[in-house]
Formats: C-alpha cells, structure tokens, sequence
C-alpha cells in the first residue's frame, strides 16, 4: 500500500473510532457515576407523586429542548445579555413549568456523583423518560452522553416548536424539519394522553371548529369563556394523570383539544395510526418509545461540544 492509501485508511479508522467513541450510550454514566440515574429517578417519582401534572411538564420540556438546535438545554438557560431565552419564545412564555425539579436533580446527582458529571441535557431526557413511567407508561433505555449548549435562540424556538394551530400538512413538515416522520409525529403527539392546556391555546377550536362533539365543545367553554381566563386549564384527554392511550379515543371522537391534536384524525394520512394506537395500546406504547429515542438522537453535542454546565440555567464562565 502506498503512504496516500495509507493515510487514507488512517483517516478512516480514526473517524470510525470518533463516531463510536462520541455515540450517545445507555451505559454513558455506569463506570462515571452508577448512582446518577436511580438518583434522577427518585426526585422525578417524588415531584410527580407530588404534583401528577409535573409529569407532563418534565416530558414536553425536553420535547421542546429537541426541537430547537437539538437536544442540548437550551431550554433552561435564564435570560442574559448573552441569552436569548427560549423560556421566553411564544410556545414556552407562562406555559413551561418544571425548571425548580429540573434544579432539584442536578443538585441532588451533583451531590451523589461527588462532582458535575451529568449534563443538563442528559437530565431532562431521562427525567422525561422516568416522568412517563411514574404516570403508568411504557420505559426505554435513555441513550446518553449529550453535553450542554452554551447558547439559546427565542427566534429559532418560535420558528421551531410546533403551535396548537397548525393544521396537518404543517405538523408533517414541521416534525419532518427536524427528521421525524409521521408516525414520529403521531406517536409523540400521543404524549398528550397526560397533562393539561391552557384556555388560550384550545379556545378557536372550542368556539369556531365544526369537527367537535357538540357535548365536549360545551363542557370545555365552562372553563374557557371567550375573553378572559387565558390561564384556566382543561384536560387534554379524559385521564391526564395516566399515561394510556386515551388521547387516541378523544380523537375518533371529535374531542381532540387542539387544532393540532384533531388534525391527526381530520380525514389525512394519519387516521389509520390514530385508530391503530386507539385499538392497541401495545403498539403505541412501542412506536412512542422508538420515537423518544429517535428524538432525543436529534443533533446532541457530544465530545469537545458544549460544557458541561454546573447550573442548569446558566453558561459556565
């Protein structure tokens, strides 16, 4: 072999070694710290046992972490001269919630490890993971090893994030940006089977939609008035508090909360999914956990990228 087919094959060895040396593994942390992820799992278990809603809140704020320049907590930085906040980007203003349990965690593995090992990221993709199982849901195995931005983008996250308004062709090509395709985006979607919405984002649809069930549309303008009581909150299915796949028979029966939650069953490319996850519950719990694990592989920092932040809400200096 000559010396430029050798360097060649240098170069390929040294780049296969990279990529596997810098892939996201559940085992990231087992030799690091073997107490990191029971100890996350136990302040999760605690705030939910606590607060049932908190379980929803910690899943959507890494659903929204991913959705913007990937899965690197962002999403947690404060405001700064330096920072734009997502926090406060129109999908995240007065509406994400979880941020003082995401500061218990750190704290507390911080604590355990005997120094910073476990990102920020890392902390919100189990914490979602141990969220879903605490309310009744499906596991899987967190692939691990993010590190954390140094930077946030308000703009972008409004770009990014996916509205309560947005019809069906818009929610494709929204969740196809980010290389998630529509079973991604039915399954996660699914995650709506826990939590709760605010007036403001349901109201058009409980007042102007025809594709409501009449009974519903009624029962939810009880709480969501047309002007005022922006804030008060509503179901998004039947059992908020239990991870089933509730939300799926809400749909078929024109009770789909959002505009973009009865967009999925509107007469598209989505109604056999929806009734497929409404008639097996297995299926759905299985394509969900494919799709967080595709989701939270979307653009992490790994290796040299990023720090390792010592406080979640702020850039080390």
């Amino acid at each position: 072999m000559d010396s430029r087919g050798l360097i060649l094959l240098q170069i390929i060895v040294l780049s296969s070694l990279g990529a596997k040396a810098f892939s996201l593994s559940p085992y990231y942390y087992q030799n690091i710290c073997p107490q990191a992820l029971p100890t996350i799992k136990k302040v999760v278990q605690a705030a939910v046992y606590k607060e049932r809603r908190m379980g929803a809140s910690l899943l959507r704020l890494h659903f929204h972490d991913c959705f913007v320049n990937g899965c690197d907590a962002s999403i947690l930085l404060d405001p700064s001269s330096t920072i734009d906040s997502e926090k406060n980007s129109l999908a995240n203003r007065n509406s994400a919630r979880g941020f003082e349990v995401i500061d218990e965690i750190k704290a507390e593995v911080d604590r355990i490890c005997g120094r910073p090992v476990v990102s920020c990221a890392d902390i919100l993709a189990v914490a979602a993971r141990d969220s879903v199982v605490a309310l009744g849901g499906p596991s899987w195995k967190v692939r691990l090893g993010r590190r954390d931005s140094t930077t946030a983008s308000r703009t972008q996250a409004d770009a990014d994030l996916p509205a309560p308004l947005m019809d069906l062709p818009a929610l494709i090509n929204n969740f196809k940006n980010q290389g998630l395709n529509e079973r991604d985006l039915v399954a996660l979607s699914g995650g709506h089977t826990i939590g709760l919405a605010q007036c403001f984002t349901f109201r058009n649809r409980t007042y102007n939609a025809t594709n409501i069930d009449p009974a519903f549309a009624e029962n939810r303008r009880a709480s969501c008035p047309r002007t005022g009581g922006d804030a008060n909150l509503a179901p998004l299915d039947a059992t908020p508090a239990s991870f089933d796949n509730a939300y799926f028979n809400n749909l078929v029966k024109q009770r789909g909360l959002l505009i973009s939650d009865q967009a999925l069953f509107s007469g598209g490319s989505t109604d056999d999914l929806v009734n497929t996850y409404r008639m097996y519950p297995r299926v759905f719990w299985n394509d969900f956990r494919k799709s967080m694990i595709k989701m939270g592989n979307l653009k992490p920092l790994t290796g040299n990228h990023g720090q390792l932040r010592t406080n979640c809400r702020m850039v080390n200096y």
